[in-house]
């Protein structure tokens, strides 16, 4: 590795319920902490262990919230204590990472940072390492990077970026515009175009260079996040965090200062092709990890030998999520997803899969919090 590359700080967020992977996905243990990757390891430990070629564990910092900060400094034992940043509330991926680049400019301020969604798959983790390293050049250019993906398919799931023509000889292709979540005409039509790629929401950068545009587009977040960092490392940390922290918008980084950098043509992007997924849905889960002759997939079960706590017979495509305690069985369906946990059973067509978030929404109406 050379010293160009040495340089990058790891940035992981572990936020978020994963509201349509309920009832496995809770907010006392949300996806990003269950082992969803077809190995022992959970998404979180997943998504640190890709870094490792990358950069070391004393540069990579991980932004969670006050519930979630003993179970990840639990799964992620190599990392420094001090380097799990807690947030008192969430606030959106902007404050998150602002958090962590200001309390990396404090260390180092020319560092380069990566940002990480911490519930994210990625099959190919070389080709992964070496998209980041051409990213790590035009970070160094001043670019604001985000990785862009390849599209496969016509996605309506995802944003896109709209982008221009490389320079000559660089890897890196200019961002003009990002584009929301399209109807599925407008999705065919980006793709056939060659022009768009997906917005992965993964970002490389100069610590000093985001700030500087965080301060150009979201002041008040800025010198918000700027007083949190200069306490960090004092007696005073909790009581500034304390104070400041609920002032700051809520947002995420595209809409407070991706989008904004990119009309100024800020912005950078090189493409990647390395089986990424963002696991948002069982139905999704199904398609990545490996299933039986019959399609079928067990969630914690790795496709070869008995599965234990689940018997099916004439069962085709079911993504199955049991939990060890009782016998999940299953005959004469298909297209299913079926989850059993502790105190919910969750049974759904796959195809409706991006629906089950509507479940949580209504719980939260009935008032049964103790479900969510």
């Amino acid at each position: 590795m050379s010293d160009e590359q040495a340089v990058l700080y790891g940035v992981v967020l572990a936020g978020g319920t994963g509201t349509r992977l309920w009832p496995l996905s809770r907010a006392g243990h949300p996806k990003f902490l269950h082992p969803l990757t077809g190995t022992e390891a959970s998404l979180l430990q997943a998504t640190v262990d890709r870094l490792d070629t990358l950069t070391s564990p004393e540069r990579i910092f991980v932004v969670t919230g006050v519930a979630h900060a003993a179970a990840v400094s639990r799964q992620l034992a190599a990392i420094p204590d001090e380097n799990v940043l807690v947030e008192p509330s969430p606030r959106d991926s902007c404050a998150a990472i602002a958090l962590a680049a200001a309390v990396i400019a404090r260390r180092d301020p020319e560092a380069i940072m990566g940002s990480f969604a911490s519930d994210h798959l990625i099959a190919d983790q070389p080709e992964f390492a070496e998209v980041i390293r051409r990213a790590v050049v035009g970070a160094q250019q001043g670019l604001l990077m985000t990785l862009g993906i390849t599209p496969t398919r016509p996605e309506i799931g995802y944003g896109y970026l709209q982008c221009g023509a490389a320079a000559e000889g660089s890897p890196v292709l200019k961002v003009e515009e990002f584009k929301e979540k399209p109807s599925y005409e407008v999705a065919e039509n980006y793709v056939k175009s060659g022009n768009y790629l997906w917005n992965a929401g993964m970002f490389v950068w100069r610590v000093d260079v985001f700030l500087a545009e965080l301060a150009r587009q979201q002041p008040q977040l800025a010198s918000g996040v700027s007083r949190i960092a200069h306490a960090w490392d004092t007696a005073a940390r909790e009581e500034v965090l304390g104070e400041v922290w609920p002032t700051l918008p809520r947002i995420s980084v595209d809409y407070a200062v991706m989008e904004g950098a990119a009309t100024v043509g800020r912005v950078g992007t090189v493409p990647g092709d390395f089986g990424w997924n963002d696991v948002g849905d069982f139905h999704t889960l199904g398609e990545v990890l490996t299933a039986d002759p019959a399609g079928n997939v067990v969630v914690g079960h790795d496709g070869a030998g008995e599965r234990p706590g689940v018997l099916l017979r004439d069962a085709e495509n079911l993504v199955i999520v049991p939990n060890g305690r009782r016998l999940v069985a299953a005959m004469g369906v298909r297209d299913l997803v079926i989850v059993d946990t502790e105190d919910a059973v969750l049974v759904c067509p796959r195809e409706r899969a991006q629906e089950v978030k509507h479940l949580v929404d209504e719980l939260k109406e009935l008032g049964q919090h103790g479900y969510i």
